[in-house]
This record gives C-alpha cells, structure tokens and sequence, in this order.
C-alpha cells in the first residue's frame, strides 16, 4: 500500500486538469498572440481559466494576472508594489513565519533601502493584531501576511487584519499568500481588504509552474517582466496557454463540492491527530479548529531524527516532509517557523509534516499510524545504541 500525505508539497494533477492541457499541446495550439483563427481559440482558454478563477473569489477577471506560480506571484506583490508606491513610504509589515519566496523579496528591498518590521508569532503561530496595530505608522505602504502557514497549519486572522489595515489608512496595501489556503477557504478579496493575493497551482491539482495574482483594480504595481506586453503589459512573456487552461480547471474543481472535501479534510485530520496522540513521546505543534488549517498536521517524535523517521516510511510506501518542500532538499538550517513558535530545542530536528487532500482516505491515515506505532520504538532503541 502506499501513502502520499505531502499533498502541502505538491498534488497530483487532476484527469480533467491532465486532458485540458494535452488538448492544448495539442490540438488547440495556438498562440493567443496570433490573430489567426488558431490563437483566438487559444486566447478563449486563457479568457475562460481567468473568468473560473475570478468567480472563485467574486472579483473582475480583468483583476487576474497569470504567473510562473506562487514564488514568482510573491516576489511581483511585495517588489512591484514597494516599488510602485515608494514616494509615499517605504515601511513595510510582515510575519517572522513567512514562506522563502516572502522573506528573501523583503530582504532584497532592505537592500535597497526599505525599512521591514516582522512581527512575532504565538506558539500556535499566530501573530498579535495589538503588535500589528503598534507596527502600522505613516511611512507603512504595504503588510504582507500568510493565509495558512504551510508548515504547521497556523491560520492568520486575515479579514481582522485587512480591517485594522485599512482602518488604519485604506492607501495602505494589503498582500496575501493564499498558496496553502485557496481551495480549503472560501477566499473574497474585496470583502477582506485584500489588495494583492498569490495562488500557486500544484498545490490544488494543477500543473506545476503555474499561478496567478490578483491585484486589484487600480493597485500601483510596477511589472517585474518586460518584454511583449501581453497580460496588458504587466506581466509579459508567451502566455502558457495548457499551463493556464489546467490552472482553470484545477481552481474551478477546487470549490466543487467544497464542503464535503472540506469536512472530509478535518475528519482525516481529526483522525491522524487521535492516532498521534496515542503514541508515547510525541507533540502535536499544530492547533485544532478554525485556528489550523484542515489539511496539515506537524508532529514532533522526540528521540528520532526527522530525516531518519522520513526515509524509515518512504521504505513503506509512505511519503511525507520535514518542513517546506522549497527548502527540504537542502542543507538549511532547522526550520525558522519552528523557532518562532519556541519548540523545545532537542524537537527541532524531530518534526514531520503530514498533510491531506480530498483523494486521501481513512485507510491511508490508519496505515501511517500502524507504520508509526511499529517504526518509533525501533528507531529510538537504535538511537540509543
């Protein structure tokens, strides 16, 4: 049997994804740029994926911009908009538990010259909307925070910061990176005084290398690809037209049946958590209820290297992650978002990330636990050793 519960990593693509893209490598294979028949029949897809996207959150499809995916929608909102709007301050408000593609853009901005504060987290990871409030002051032109943590689940408090935000000065811009949370939430800009907001694809199904930013209608954001002028000038390049079209597809899937996915991902992770719960020496870093996220569970095993714990379940067909695929791969220090949220030093390098999607089964959990229940004792006695 196998068990994939890395779906924060990436998922598997959809059949209706997969048949939507190979119809446009090739049948429908136009450029949308060609005015001849074949790219107006591609330009249709590009035009139909933006109108699925946009009804999914209740905005413009004009306000629907394509990208690379979630890294480069990140580093567009945070660079595009410091730099567009830099004349009226150059302050700007993050989270110390960001993503990479988050932190590394604002650090590049500090090189040039813009001032960022990071506010601290609980240890549930969530941030004080007093510190946000202290933080907020006449040079501030844009706060960027994370829907969903993508390491421990953590949920921001999203709408009650976009309304301190604007509360504060609607000038200032708000960013989101929804990448962990668009297809699990019901998401609505314009209701939740979001500005600017990343999707990445593969984490709903869709191909990799692809998402998509919004900005809302009349946001100063200066292109960070020149070139074209396609997508009105503001994000050039040949449009991926299979890439974009699965995009469509995925997102439009994504709120199918949403509530039986959505409880079916709480139930699985009601499940995992009561079975971790029965194992000796272990602790559950993420919360329950509207304040984690319904697909992730982190889990610290203390007594057991992650990466030994990791492979020890990949031989059994079980795939899960030691913290941010971005980064996992290679020789970073422990994770950042542990840190902030105070885990004891000696679980920092103990802690594994399961997470779901609506095609992860009951029987997948219990396979897990058994695999644990069995692994755990085995690997400590020969740490021990």
């Amino acid at each position: 049997m196998e068990a994939y519960l890395d779906n924060s990593a990436t998922t598997r693509v959809l059949d209706c994804v997969k048949d939507v893209m190979v119809k446009t490598m090739t049948e429908d294979f136009g450029n949308p740029s060609s005015r001849h028949s074949k790219g107006l029949e591609a330009e249709r897809y590009l035009k139909e994926a933006r109108e699925a996207i946009a009804a999914t959150m209740k905005v413009n499809e004009k306000e629907i911009f394509f990208t690379s995916g979630g890294t480069e929608s990140n580093n567009w909102a945070l660079i595009g908009a410091a730099l567009a709007n830099q004349r009226a301050g150059r302050h700007i408000i993050t989270t110390s538990i960001e993503h990479a593609a988050v932190i590394q853009p604002l650090m590049f901005l500090e090189e040039l010259g813009f001032r960022v504060t990071y506010l601290p987290v609980d240890r549930q990871g969530h941030i004080s909307l007093e510190d946000l409030k202290a933080a907020l002051c006449d040079d501030t032109i844009l706060v960027s925070v994370m829907y969903v943590n993508n390491e421990i689940g953590a949920v921001e408090p999203i709408e009650e910061i976009g309304r301190l935000v604007k509360g504060c000065r609607s000038d200032i811009l708000f960013h989101v990176d929804a990448i962990q949370a668009y297809g699990k939430y019901r998401i609505y800009p314009k209701r939740l005084g979001i500005d600017l907001l990343s999707v990445s694809g593969h984490k709903l199904h869709g191909p990799k290398g692809t998402g998509f930013l919004y900005v809302r209608e009349k946001t100063k954001l200066k292109p960070l690809i020149l070139g074209g002028g396609q997508q009105k000038g503001m994000r050039s390049g040949t449009d991926n037209v299979p890439g974009i079209a699965g995009l469509g597809m995925a997102a439009r899937e994504a709120y199918r049946d949403y509530e039986e996915k959505v409880a079916h991902l709480y139930a699985l992770k009601a499940h995992m958590m009561e079975g971790i719960r029965r194992l000796p020496d272990t602790q559950i870093n993420n919360g329950e209820g509207e304040e984690s996220a319904p697909h992730i569970v982190s889990v610290s095993f203390r007594g057991v290297r992650s990466e030994v714990l990791l492979h020890a379940l990949e031989e059994r067909g079980i795939y899960v992650s030691s913290g941010s695929a971005c980064s996992s791969n290679k020789k970073l220090p422990v994770s950042t978002v542990l840190k902030e949220i105070h885990l004891e030093k000696e679980l920092l390098e103990t802690t594994l990330r399961f997470s779901f999607c609506e095609q992860t089964t009951m029987e997948e959990i219990d396979y897990c636990l058994e695999a644990l229940e069995e692994l755990l004792p085995v690997l400590r006695r020969y740490k021990r050793h």
